[in-house]
């Protein structure tokens, strides 16, 4: 075959690349075939929809007729959407670590014709530049060593293969308390006390690191971690990176105060944001916060959102070929369409006449201190929309609109948490519409798969597929009472030991019946999300406090302790695990019994005050309920309806009052 063959694919990102003179292949055991039979290499490219350099690349290499003729003639060419098969992404990324390389997209791969790693990096430019070799002179090096030292070839495809399929470490010490704190007090170090996050550049989001200093500042008793998680958070919000015209947050800043994003939006960072923000909330009562979740809420539904009722997966960076190009603005636009209110806005959000990145200017809060008049709060939320709307005549960005079930879960469980916390039935609606297309429609034979597009599904699902809709289900069953979403996290939790169990403790990410991968990675590293294991976890510890049933404990534990050596030798690539472990070791659940409208009030009062580690079950009566269940035996004495906090076994005398509840709530 010498054709591009990915016109025959759903993916948006592999259909970008579907006119290139390259002979793309999709990933499959036929390219493999190929290059066997013609014994050449394999080369492996893989990125995603929204990704910046993954375009540079595209447009210096593979549209260019002579680099292509060179790829054609050399190699067996294949194009893996890493958003699509993150399983494909986990391996060869993990190849090219062991290879010294810090990775990135795009991730450019060369394998023998069984799938074994040789050698690769990330982005190469047509031309020897930046400190890198020109993309066809290692064209032409990788060719040759493939077929004038077969033997260097094989022995460093076999050593990478042995590295990658190495059984995880074992043993180490227990996890413990102490170890949570050690890791408090040696990232804090790390951080940046004016700007927030990490220090430097660039600067990521990284919720999963806010949810571990608000756990630490909560263990502790330190302020200084939940002020951290408060400065980043706050900063973040302020900054360029959040798209203040239309809502949402950007992938990260390339800069170290926040001003100047990667312009992709992706739907992961903006679903545990959310959560994030909803936290912070709950701590502080910043009106900052609920505005940005509720601006956030509406750029997902409003561009986001498929008409099946699933979220797409990100928007991309560029339009019209430049990155940013939709959401910057030089000042006179800005006059031009908001006449008098113009220099009010051009105040508040830094729009300068030289521009404040590169000529132009990016809305931004960070410089602005004043308090605002409420006419000019008024006038200012009138210019946000003339804006957006003046903003959407652009070419907009491309949208990358499959839907990915994992992403979609951590959406679903956001939302639905801020829905409980803002009391926002239309939240509400929104998650539960999304769950029932990733329920419904992303299943076959009664399992999740991973990724939607044009009634095509991506089959079998992942491990972080399974795990994250399993917490979606818990938190969807906390917010409305209804027990089928119980028992469908628990289904989800049986297909993971069915289908994804390691013998080490844990899970891997692909299925056991995944039959296009050269191995099975198992890891408790965070991607960009937290590691599926980590949702695992958490989501057994969940299970246990509102069933009652003592295996999702131990489901939990084995978790832990399996990865208990990783956590110890790299922490601070184990954030999620960390706070899976620290909601283990001190988990509050809340029982509300009463008729349900007896309980509004108290539900009401524990969804505004509640903490990290806290579960809330609801039930009218607990008549029913198994013998190891919190709520078992309890009564309500002469109240309508209780609430009881149970902690460590030990569970409070019954409180009807919504304020005393929240007190409590509050302690921890």
């Amino acid at each position: 075959m010498t054709e591009n063959l990915l016109r025959h694919e759903t993916s948006p990102y592999l259909l970008q690349h579907r006119d290139n003179p390259v002979h793309w292949r999709p990933w499959g055991k036929v390219a493999f075939e190929e290059a066997k039979r013609l014994d050449r290499p394999v080369l492996l490219s893989i990125g995603y929809a929204a990704c910046h350099w993954c375009h540079v690349m595209a447009h210096e290499s593979f549209e260019d007729p002579e680099i292509a003729a060179l790829m054609n003639r050399l190699f067996v060419n294949v194009k893996v959407d890493r958003e699509e098969r993150p399983d494909i992404d986990q391996i060869y990324m993990a190849a090219l670590h062991a290879l010294g390389d810090r990775g990135g997209w795009p991730l450019t791969m060369f394998l023998t014709p069984d799938g074994k790693p040789i050698w690769g990096g990330t982005y190469f430019p047509d031309k020897p530049r930046y400190g890198r070799p020109g993309f066809p002179q290692i064209l032409a090096e990788i060719s040759r060593v493939y077929h004038d030292e077969p033997e260097k070839v094989l022995a460093t495809s076999e050593a990478l293969y042995s590295r990658l399929a190495e059984a995880p470490a074992s043993g180490g010490p227990a996890l413990t308390g102490r170890l949570v704190d050690l890791v408090a007090d040696q990232i804090f170090g790390h951080l940046d006390p004016v700007e927030g996050g990490f220090v430097g550049a660039p600067k990521f989001p990284q919720p999963v690191v806010l949810e571990f200093l608000a756990r630490a500042s909560a263990r502790t008793g330190d302020r200084r971690y939940s002020s951290a998680a408060l400065l980043a958070l706050t900063k973040m919000s302020e900054g360029g990176i959040y798209d203040h015209i239309g809502g949402g947050y950007a992938r990260y800043s390339t800069d170290e105060v926040w001003l100047v994003p990667h312009f992709e939006k992706m739907l992961y960072d903006n679903a545990l944001l959310i959560e994030a923000l909803a936290r912070a909330y709950r701590e502080t009562g910043n009106a900052l916060f609920a505005t940005r979740i509720e601006e956030t809420i509406d750029w997902l539904k409003a561009e986001m959102l498929t008409t099946e009722g699933g979220f797409s997966a990100s928007l991309d960076a560029d339009s019209e070929g430049q990155e940013g190009r939709f959401y910057v603005w030089h000042r006179s636009e800005i006059e031009s369409i908001l006449g008098p209110d113009a220099d009010l806005f051009c105040e508040v959000y830094d729009i300068a006449t030289g521009g404040n990145w590169a000529g132009v200017s990016i809305p931004n809060r960070s410089r602005f201190g004043r308090a605002l008049a409420a006419d000019e709060t008024e006038r200012l939320a009138v210019a946000r929309t003339t804006l957006a709307s003046a903003r959407a005549t652009r070419p907009r960005p491309g949208l990358d609109d499959k839907v990915l079930a994992d992403w979609n879960g951590f959406a679903i469980a956001a939302i639905a948490d801020a829905a409980a916390l803002f009391d926002r039935t239309d939240w509400l609606e929104l998650a539960t519409g999304a769950y029932r297309f990733v329920a419904e429609s992303m299943t076959r034979d009664g399992r999740l798969g991973h990724a939607w597009r044009t009634g095509k599904l991506t089959f079998p699902g992942l491990s972080s597929d399974v795990a994250a809709m399993a917490r979606a289900a818990t938190v969807l069953f906390e917010t409305t009472g209804e027990a089928g979403y119980l028992a469908d996290a628990e289904r989800f939790v049986a297909a993971l030991d069915a289908h994804h169990r390691a013998e080490a403790g844990g899970y891997h990410l692909a299925a056991d019946d995944a039959d296009d991968l050269v191995l099975r990675i198992r890891t408790g590293a965070d991607d960009a999300v937290p590691n599926p294991n980590a949702v695992a976890a958490e989501t057994m510890v969940r299970l246990w406090l509102l069933t009652g049933r003592e295996r999702y404990r131990d489901g939990a534990d084995s978790i832990l302790a399996g990865f208990a050596a990783d956590i110890a030798r790299n922490p601070a690539s184990s954030f999620g695990l960390l706070n899976a472990f620290d909601f283990r070791l001190d988990p509050t659940i809340v029982v509300i019994v009463g008729p349900p409208a007896d309980r509004a009030a108290l539900r009401r009062a524990c969804h505004e005050t509640r903490g990290l580690s806290a579960v809330l079950f609801e039930t009218e009566s607990v008549d029913d309920l198994p013998a190891g269940h919190p709520a078992h035996g309890k009564t309500t004495a002469a109240l309508t309806a209780a609430a009881f906090v149970c902690r460590g076994g030990t569970c409070s005398l019954p409180v009807g009052d919504p304020i005393a509840l929240g007190e409590l709530m509050r302690q921890r």
